[in-house]
């Protein structure tokens, strides 16, 4: 999904929003509007997940209310679910890669500052909940403290001046239009990341758009590379999934040549929801087979344009078979790329093939080999489990 303009301003600090840039609040908001529309006597639809993503509280509230016909306004529920985000606040995750650049801008001595437009007590909160956030940020900036929120741009240049430096020496990241509306008009160079799916056409304005985070390449502005990435791939934290094999749309074997073993992502969208779409790599057990080397994407699959997420892992090793309704076990342990679109299928396909040889190779390393033995991939599989 990356896209950048041709002409790019070198800059010396960096200026980052809290709410779907650095943490995940959306992952969160599902659980609350989950949990309270049960107490409500309704049943929440997993495709709504797709709907509030990367939306304010309010309006992620009024889009509940209509979706659910629920008998209050946009702001009455919006006041219902707010005690309960204020006990969750140190519940909410990273999104992938936060970790990873705040700790590479703290250790190579890059000015960063947080810009956001909730209350500073609020951002002081989330952030004290993260190990060595709050020192990294040299300035921190609320949405209560000056005169306009985004998209005003009043924010960033309030970071700028507390940082003592130049607008057009500043390199804002966001996620949202209003806030890349409002580092443009600050004068500044603006990475967006879109929280909501399937958006990127809509950031034009952008100096760059991100798939994620960890599609960040500092030195294309001047700042110090990342140097973490081994034979084309990334270490990431592992995580673990696993369920009974099910059928998907019938493209891998018939139209790629390359069978899946698809998992179900309504039973996964909670998960879903905290791991960027991309095309990852790792370890997959087959109940009574064997553990397999695998490569997988998650996301939409812009070149079929899917309409709801999708897990398809790719096991590298010919079957004779097929294997659905068997239990399948996932480490995911790399990440390969962002989730692109191909002007061919022929081209989609090289780069699906391409991937398996990254991933074939990489996971001969003992960084990754090592996670082969995990007990959650070598341990039986519970007595009449049909979910892991």
């Amino acid at each position: 999904m990356a896209a950048s303009k041709s002409v790019r301003k070198l800059v010396s600090h960096v200026i980052v929003d809290l709410d779907g840039t650095l943490l995940n609040t959306d992952s969160i908001a599902i659980q609350i509007f989950k949990s309270l529309l049960e107490k409500l006597g309704k049943n929440w639809d997993s495709k709504s997940a797709h709907k509030i993503v990367g939306r304010t509280p309010l309006e992620a509230a009024a889009v509940v209310v209509e979706d659910y016909q629920i008998p209050y306004s946009a702001e009455e529920f919006l006041s219902m679910t707010t005690p309960l985000f204020a006990d969750q606040w140190c519940n909410i995750r990273p999104l992938p890669g936060a970790n990873r650049l705040i700790k590479h801008l703290r250790s190579n001595g890059v000015p960063l500052a947080l810009a956001s437009n909730s209350p500073k007590s609020n951002i002081e909160t989330k952030i004290s909940c993260h190990d060595g956030w709050k020192e990294s940020f040299s300035v921190i900036v609320g949405g209560d403290e000056v005169e306009k929120g985004k998209p005003s741009p009043d924010i960033f240049l309030e970071a700028a001046r507390r940082m003592n430096t130049e607008p057009s020496s500043c390199l804002v990241i966001e996620d949202s239009i209003t806030g890349v509306t409002a580092g443009k008009e600050a004068g500044m160079e603006v990475i967006a990341v879109p929280s909501i799916p399937k958006q990127a056409d809509k950031f034009d304005s952008a100096s760059e758009v991100l798939n994620s985070l960890l599609d960040l390449e500092p030195e294309k502005w001047g700042l110090p590379p990342f140097e973490d990435r081994i034979e084309g791939t990334l270490p990431i934290e592992p995580w673990f999934i696993g369920g009974p094999v099910i059928k998907g749309f019938g493209r891998g074997s018939k139209v790629l040549g390359i069978p899946t073993a698809n998992l179900s992502a309504e039973s996964f969208s909670d998960i879903l929801s905290e791991h960027t779409s991309g095309v990852y790599f790792g370890w997959a057990a087959l109940s009574g087979r064997g553990i397999y080397k695998m490569v997988m994407s998650i996301g939409w699959n812009p070149y079929f344009d899917n309409t709801e997420k999708t897990i398809e892992p790719w096991l590298l090793h010919e079957f004779d078979e097929d294997f659905y309704g068997e239990e399948l076990r996932l480490a995911i342990v790399g990440y390969i790329r962002p989730e692109a679109n191909f002007p061919s299928l022929e081209s989609l396909i090289a780069r699906i093939h391409d991937d398996g040889r990254i991933a074939e190779k990489a996971l001969d390393l003992p960084l990754y080999a090592a996670y082969r033995d995990s007990p959650y991939l070598t341990n039986p599989l519970p007595e009449n489990n049909s979910q892991l």
